[in-house]
């Protein structure tokens, strides 16, 4: 924590320092922060299925969470390309806990740092960068699912327009702050290929170099993703993914210590709407499957819905409904979710006006199959008989949340 502010606090003094024409300091951030607690009068314990990738998350987080983003434009050239800098501290705490952000409590990271030459001519309005930045991230909102994910502890050439295409590469050596093995990963993207009125194609091919360690292998993945804008008021995604070895991970690098008859499937579809001022949501469903040698096959479904409605111009009731299902060597785990969220929304009736204060209460159920798997790979959770619930197989959870993010 002291690092993260003596950093933060000598940005600050170097952005004071520079000359007035460059004084265009930009600050966004993200926080969602609440009060929950299980029905049977235990800590709030959070229902997410073993063996699916993510959890739908309304009235459903066990943390309190923020991200705090800084971006200075340091030169603007006489050709128009920008130099910039951009800095985010991330701060993370899970609820009932000492808010110490370290530990066993939570963590204090500085997810993003990196520095940009934006717009540059010579690149066709392309920008070229370097450091630790989120980058090219896709992720379904609900359920907090990043499928294609390129952040990246390395550098690149971004969105360089040739004949009508955007084309991108990335080198970096870690992808996100908890990868354990430092990797060579090469990305390479490109974007703009107008298939019909309002929809466009883009590519992505990953390859991962083989870690420096002895048993560790090479990997690939492939990704093509469907853009549809203005459908049903909002937009729709379609990615279908493909990876081999550590490129199983898809959107991250994966285990490196899988070889290429590893493989891993997914198809993502998803999409937003807003037919009316008042009447908006997000639903979407994820099939992935693994092929293992080892016998750790297994297929996820995971299907969910958040629809929500505005009664006034700042009042919205919103519910959400997801159900996730893992076939497995244990057997076929399921786990359905739904919560009910009356919600004060000062800015706004639409679906992704914040910030958003929310009541909420959330009812789970899962079966035998699930419960055996949490013993084993997950004690002491949601679904484990060592869990909030003990050896039941449903548990509901109440709680107050706000949510927020700015630019």
């Amino acid at each position: 924590m002291k690092t993260i502010i003596n950093r933060g606090l000598a940005a600050s003094c170097i952005c004071l320092a520079l000359p007035s024409s460059v004084q265009a300091l930009e600050f966004s951030g993200y926080l969602r922060s609440g009060v929950g607690s299980a029905t049977n009068g235990r800590s709030q314990s959070c229902f997410q299925l073993p063996g699916a990738q993510t959890k739908y998350r309304l009235g459903n987080e066990c943390e309190q969470y923020g991200e705090l983003e800084l971006r200075q434009d340091l030169f603007t050239l006489d050709d128009g390309s920008v130099l910039s800098v951009d800095g985010m501290a991330s701060l993370y705490n899970r609820y009932d806990r000492t808010p110490t952000f370290q530990g066993e409590n939570g963590s204090a990271r500085m997810p993003q740092m990196y520095a940009q030459w934006s717009n540059m001519p010579s690149l066709n309005g392309g920008s070229l960068w370097a450091g630790r930045r989120y980058y090219k991230r896709n992720d379904i909102h609900i359920s907090d699912f990043y499928y294609w994910n390129q952040s990246a502890t390395g550098g690149g050439i971004e969105d360089v327009l040739i004949g009508g295409l955007k084309y991108s590469y990335a080198f970096s050596r870690k992808d996100n702050l908890y990868q354990k093995d430092p990797v060579n990963r090469h990305d390479f993207n490109v974007a703009g290929f107008n298939t019909n009125p309002g929809g466009e194609l883009e590519f992505g091919l990953s390859f991962i170099d083989r870690a420096d360690r002895r048993d560790a292998h090479r990997g690939w993945a492939l990704t093509a993703q469907h853009v549809q804008q203005d459908f049903l008021g909002g937009k729709n995604k379609l990615a279908l993914q493909y990876g081999e070895g550590p490129g199983t991970g898809l959107g991250y690098t994966g285990d490196t210590g899988l070889d290429d008859s590893n493989k891993s499937y997914r198809l993502v579809e998803f999409f937003d709407w807003q037919v009316t001022p008042r009447f908006g949501g997000q639903v979407q469903a994820v099939y992935q499957k693994d092929i293992r040698p080892d016998g750790a096959d297994q297929d996820w479904v995971s299907l969910g819905v958040r629809p929500a409605y505005a009664i006034t111009d700042q009042f919205k009731l919103v519910a959400e409904l997801g159900h996730d299902q893992v076939q497995a060597s244990d057997g076929t785990r399921k786990l359905s979710k739904f919560t009910f969220a009356p919600t004060w929304s000062p800015k706004g009736p639409e679906f992704w006006a914040r910030p958003e204060i929310r009541l909420y209460y959330t009812y789970a159920s899962w079966n035998a199959a699930a419960q055996r798997a949490a013993n084993e790979l997950a004690a002491g959770s949601a679904l484990s008989d060592t869990g909030a619930f003990g050896g039941a197989r449903h548990g509901s959870n109440v709680g107050l949340q706000v949510e927020y993010w700015w630019k």
